[in-house]
């Protein structure tokens, strides 16, 4: 997997929106219920966005892939990506559209997400700077089932990095249509490593079982589970591991799932073993939960390691 010639060692494909995240216990109420919340953030959004930021955490060279509006959370993004050495170049801006926003209601054990999708779903095939591929040794696609625009394409994209070398992950995230479909089999055909949570792998796979789940996607060579609380599964081939979450002081769990992938695909790229990689992922995916936001205390590799070594 060393390709010394390349530029990135990741080139994300995904969404781009911020996230306004609200923490409080209260749940919202109509009829003009006005409630205080305990605090309020404006913070990197999007699952690949800060799966990008992970990445960059551990020392990964990443650029991204997506569509952004000419607006102030736009500039907001691209800002923060660029501050923490993301090569953003191959974000496409659009003035006709917004840049998406998230706004999310944040409990320690849980969340509600309000999105508005403005520029997310917009990227379009035709718009992807394909030599940015030929630069990178990995390719992870996230939010499949938001990017309406690139979604039928995702096969083309991902038979477009197999071509130049690349290996793939995707992170589909959750289906708000709840559909569960539109042609996600013909992309899983091209993975390399599969990141869902316990819920997307049981709807994908209409199992009722993380075992019957991991079962149906046995064609995938590498299949990772995030379970929150309790940890993360992971398959390959025969073998099936698990392993525990670090115990953390949970502020807020936006994007934890996202830093266990990044956290993850750093050690896939490292050439760890399957039992290694899922206990660094988890370590990174807990320690983000430490601030409010999906980037803001994410680990680095020594921070991670650290982790694991006390537990």
């Amino acid at each position: 997997m060393i390709m010394a010639n390349r530029d990135y060692d990741v080139v994300v494909v995904g969404e781009l929106n911020a996230d306004l995240i609200l923490r409080g216990n209260v749940t919202p109420a109509f009829g003009q219920v006005e409630q205080i919340i305990d605090d309020a953030t404006l913070a990197i959004g999007s699952s690949s966005a800060i799966f990008a930021c992970g990445a960059a955490r551990l020392d990964l060279r990443t650029a991204f892939i997506g569509k952004a509006g000419d607006d102030e959370f736009g500039r907001f993004m691209l800002r923060e990506l660029q501050q923490r050495g993301i090569d953003t170049r191959g974000v496409v801006i659009d003035p006709n559209l917004p840049t998406g926003l998230s706004v999310i209601l944040s409990r320690p054990s849980d969340r509600a997400i309000l999105t508005h999708l403005g520029s997310i779903a917009a990227l379009r095939f035709d718009e992807i700077d394909l030599a940015l591929l030929s630069r990178a040794r990995h390719l992870h696609l996230g939010s499949f089932y938001l990017l309406e625009a690139l979604r039928p394409d995702v096969p083309r994209l991902f038979d477009e990095a197999q071509a130049r070398g690349l290996t793939i992950s995707i992170d589909t995230n959750y289906d708000p249509t709840e559909r569960w479909a539109d042609g996600l089999r013909a992309a899983l055909q091209r993975v390399d490593v599969f990141l869902p949570n316990e819920a997307e792998l049981l709807a994908i796979t209409h199992e009722d079982s993380i075992e019957a789940g991991l079962d149906r996607l046995a064609e995938i060579p590498t299949v990772a589970v995030k379970l929150g609380a309790r940890g993360a599964v992971a398959r390959r081939g025969s073998q099936i591991v698990y392993a525990n979450a670090i115990p953390v002081k949970v502020v807020d769990t936006t994007g934890a799932g996202d830093s266990f992938n990044a956290g993850f695909i750093y050690a896939y790229l490292a050439g760890q073993d399957l039992s290694q990689a899922l206990r660094f992922a988890c370590a990174c995916g807990s320690l983000s939960t430490r601030a409010a936001g999906g980037a803001t205390a994410q680990a680095t590799v020594a921070e991670a390691l650290a982790a694991l070594q006390s537990v």
